[in-house]
C-alpha cells in the first residue's frame, strides 16, 4: 500500500502514525532505537506490505499491469489503490479528507527530528504539492506517476499507468474495496497484537 492508506491503518496513536509513515526509510533491526509507539508502527507497516504482497486480489490487479511495466507494476497498483482509498474516502473516515491530511501534515513537522533524513528530504515536496489529497483525481495521480517515472530516469513508463486505470477503472475500484476490507481488519488484530506483545 501507499502513503495515504498506511496512514489510515494506523489508528489514532500519532507516534504509531509516524512510525508505519517512515517506515521504508529504516531498516532491519534500527526500528529497536525508536520509542515503543514508534516500533509498532514501523512494523505495523511491514506487517501490511506482507500481507498486501501476497493477497490474492493485489496480485490479480498486479497481473493486469505486468506485461507492460514489470516490476513497477506493484509500486503502481499501491498508487492507484490510494486513489480510490482518497476518493472514496468519507466510506472509510468521518473526517474530511482536507482535515486528515492537514493534521497529519502537522504531525510530521512536530515530529521532524525523528524522521530519517530521506523522509525529512521528501516532506517539503509532499506537503507543497500535497500528494495526499491530489491522489483523490486522476490528474493528482499522473502527477505522482511522472514524479515517480522521472526517479527512474523514465525507466519505468510509469507516467502511462492513468491509460490503464481509466480502461480497467471499475475492476481496479472492485478490487481494491474488497481488498481494503480484509486488510482494515488484519491491520486492527496486529495492531493490537504488537501493542501487547512489543
Amino acid at each position: 500500500m501507499n502513503y495515504l492508506a498506511h496512514i489510515y491503518l494506523s489508528g489514532e496513536n500519532d507516534l504509531v502514525t509516524i512510525g508505519n509513515f517512515m517506515a521504508d526509510g529504516v531498516k532491519g533491526k534500527r526500528y529497536k532505537k525508536f520509542s515503543k509507539d514508534i516500533q509498532i508502527g514501523i512494523l505495523l507497516h511491514r506487517h501490511i506490505d506482507s500481507f498486501t504482497d501476497a493477497h490474492k486480489t493485489v496480485r490479480q490487479s498486479t497481473k493486469r499491469l505486468h506485461k507492460k511495466y514489470g516490476h513497477y507494476s506493484g509500486i503502481i497498483v499501491d498508487i492507484l489503490y490510494d486513489h480510490f482509498l482518497a476518493k472514496n474516502w468519507s466510506k472509510y473516515s468521518n473526517i474530511p479528507l482536507g482535515d486528515y491530511v492537514e493534521t497529519f501534515y502537522n504531525s510530521l513537522e512536530e515530529h521532524y527530528n525523528i524522521l530519517p533524513l530521506r523522509i525529512q528530504k521528501m516532506m517539503p515536496f509532499m506537503m507543497t504539492d500535497n500528494w495526499l489529497l491530489s491522489y483523490a483525481s486522476i490528474e493528482g495521480i499522473q502527477r505522482v506517476l511522472d514524479g515517480m517515472n522521472r526517479r527512474t530516469k523514465n525507466r519505468s513508463g510509469m507516467n502511462e499507468a492513468t491509460k490503464e486505470l481509466e480502461v480497467f477503472y471499475t475492476d481496479f475500484e472492485q478490487e481494491f474495496t474488497s481488498f481494503f476490507d480484509e486488510l482494515i481488519k488484519f491491520s486492527k488484530l496486529k495492531l493490537k497484537e504488537l501493542n501487547t506483545t512489543l
